[in-house]
């Protein structure tokens, strides 16, 4: 990725938290969606990648009901990570710091895909978080390494195809491979065939997804091939194949 310079005025943007979906009583977890973006720009966030994590949103609204989990869609002051500057951790970080102001000590998970991805990575650090779930990561091509400390003590769980020509599925196998040395529950998925989108196999990324958050944030048990995961050895847990129909036969 080559670094590019921001125009001279940067627009003053305010970065906010979507409608709370789920949590009608006293909250118990939060679950923080981070849409895509791209590298560089400091235009306002796309209104797609926003719309294209509704379904999660919904989905772990439904599920979490009854364990009183919020959910909440993260509107980013700017569509660009942004070289150094990592706008969207940034704001990653302060989504978390608003949760805590709103809810209290709640666990929070971020959840995101894309450049949405990199920042909950990168967040991760932050007191509250308990989990990060990473769809598709969009991450450094080599030249640079994203940290990995501030994933110890969190339950990460990364999923990215194989046949993705955005972000090339390695790159998330190597900071898997890193982020492991230092924090053992890491494991990460391959959803064969599929590309940057994970299109084609979204119900069992969807049901994965969700197994993952209600087992973090919910003290729900993980799926066998979930617990399999994160207790495997490298590189078996983090090259797990995402299986063809999971989630039809999970009791729910």
């Amino acid at each position: 990725m080559t670094q590019q310079a921001l125009p001279d005025r940067v627009p003053v943007r305010e970065a906010r938290l979507g409608r709370p979906r789920g949590g009608d009583r006293a909250v118990c977890g939060v679950v923080l969606l981070l849409p895509g973006g791209t590298a560089h720009s400091v235009r306002r966030p796309s209104a797609r990648a926003t719309a294209a994590m509704l379904p999660l949103a919904r989905r772990f609204a439904r599920t979490g009901r009854e364990a009183d989990l919020a959910v909440h869609v993260v509107r980013y002051r700017y569509r660009g990570w942004n070289g150094a500057e990592a706008h969207t951790a940034g704001d990653a970080e302060w989504a978390v710091d608003e949760v805590v102001r709103r809810y209290g000590d709640v666990p929070v998970c971020l959840a995101g895909t894309d450049v949405g991805a990199r920042a909950a990575l990168r967040a991760a650090g932050h007191p509250a978080v308990a989990s990060v779930l990473a769809l598709a990561p969009w991450l450094p091509d080599g030249r640079e390494e994203e940290p990995v400390r501030q994933l110890a003590g969190r339950s990460v769980l990364m999923v990215h195809g194989t046949d993705d020509a955005h972000s090339h599925p390695e790159t998330s196998f190597r900071l898997a491979a890193r982020a492991k040395k230092v924090n053992a529950d890491v494991c990460r998925f391959e959803v064969h065939t599929d590309g940057h989108a994970l299109f084609q196999h979204r119900q069992e990324v969807a049901a994965l997804a969700e197994d993952f958050v209600l087992g973090t944030l919910c003290e729900r048990d993980f799926c066998r091939p979930l617990t399999d995961a994160m207790a495997a050895p490298p590189p078996l847990g983090l090259r797990m194949p995402l299986a063809t129909g999971f989630g039809r036969s999970l009791r729910r």
